[in-house]
């Protein structure tokens, strides 16, 4: 997927998803194109390990991005991007996950594409199937749930009309809440308040694929009184029927935790 064709006077741009946490888990592609990279943007979600593959002499510059430790605006990250492919360079744009799913790439992509530079999307393991599969939790299940709604906590307070919590309450979906954790209690509230029932089921998969990586199962009711300083981060919060097919679900039914 190319915004603009490339020309000999400018470098190229590649937003590159680096994947959910393991290094392991980034693609055959973005492996080959940090081995070939001069210049790499990352963020502090993609696996240092990774760094390790970009030849000699390559730049990195890290631009931070975890939620509330923000090192650089997404506007100076805009203008480094496109001042590192403007001076000719191959650059790697390194984000957690996939870049189309709440990474901003959108704001990256308009500001490529103004000043006329060429690149590329290429995808990553996004963490809400990356969480579901190290907890053997199906997404979507015939008799559970036929949709996936993936949606960022942070419009999640419950004074803001971003979202429509009643849509959400009333579909027979999974809900998976990116950068959730510290708005867990107002998506508990909100969606109690619009009809979800106290008892159903609601995971919460800290650290998905690294070695520190945590499972707890709970319910929405509980979910309502647990604090942001009892989970580690980066966190992904899954509510929905399906959790009840959990690996140890039934064995956990309260605010319980367990290593993996």
């Amino acid at each position: 997927m190319l915004g603009v064709k490339a020309t000999e006077s400018k470098g190229f741009v590649w937003l590159l998803g680096a994947g959910p946490g393991a290094a392991d888990l980034i693609t055959v592609r973005g492996l080959k194109l940090l081995q070939a990279a001069e210049a790499v943007v990352y963020d502090e979600l993609a696996n240092d390990e990774l760094l390790k593959n970009c030849p000699a002499g390559c730049e990195l510059h890290a631009v931070g991005k975890r939620a509330g430790q923000h090192s650089a605006t997404q506007g100076e990250i805009n203008t480094l991007l496109v001042s590192l492919a403007r001076a000719g360079k191959r650059v790697v744009r390194l984000k957690g996950g996939d870049p189309l799913i709440f990474g901003r790439a959108g704001e990256e992509i308009e500001a490529l594409r103004t000043a006329g530079l060429p690149f590329e999307i290429v995808p990553g393991v996004t963490a809400a199937t990356a969480s579901a599969a190290v907890a053997c939790l199906p997404l979507t299940h015939r008799d559970f749930s036929s949709a996936v709604v993936f949606v960022t906590g942070h419009q999640c307070a419950a004074n803001t009309s971003a979202l429509d919590w009643g849509a959400l309450a009333k579909l027979r979906a999974t809900l998976c809440f990116y950068m959730g954790v510290r708005r867990l209690p107002e998506i508990a509230h909100n969606l109690l308040a619009h009809g979800m029932p106290a008892d159903l089921p609601l995971a919460l998969i800290c650290e998905a694929t690294l070695p520190t990586q945590r499972i707890v199962i709970t319910t929405l009711g509980a979910a309502e009184k647990i604090s942001a300083d009892q989970i580690s981060q980066p966190a992904l919060v899954v509510i929905g029927e399906v959790v009840r097919l959990a690996d140890f679900a039934a064995q956990v039914p309260e605010f319980v935790g367990r290593d993996r």
